[in-house]
């Protein structure tokens, strides 16, 4: 299991990033107020659907529907083989990463960045 490290946005114009390669299980420190973004590189030889599930994630109040399991994890759906790009604004999907760590599943040998803002 390999934490990923966040590459700090803080100047203006250019920043360096760092990437990383996932393994089976990988952790990352989610801070809301960081507004963090996950970027994520598909160059393996096969589609592979990656999974984001916070430390404290269980169930939510939805209005007009009740309590929702969110302790499963998001899902980001298949990213295509050799191609595939996907950035998933982790704000927006806050409820699934309850707690402060989150585990990353499902995306052997794909490229990640994490980003977050200092502004």
């Amino acid at each position: 299991m390999a934490a990923l490290t966040a590459s700090l946005l803080s100047a203006v114009g250019s920043n360096a990033v760092t990437q990383q390669t996932l393994t089976a299980s990988d952790t990352f420190t989610y801070d809301p107020s960081k507004n963090q973004i996950l970027l994520l590189r598909n160059a393996t030889a096969g589609a592979l659907t990656v999974n984001l599930v916070g430390n404290a994630a269980s169930t939510v109040q939805v209005p007009q529907l009740g309590p929702v399991t969110v302790s499963g994890g998001f899902s980001t759906g298949s990213i295509p083989a050799t191609t595939g790009y996907v950035s998933v604004p982790l704000n927006s999907i806050a409820a699934y990463l309850a707690g402060s760590v989150v585990t990353v599943t499902g995306g052997t040998g794909i490229s990640a960045v994490l980003l977050q803002s200092s502004l």
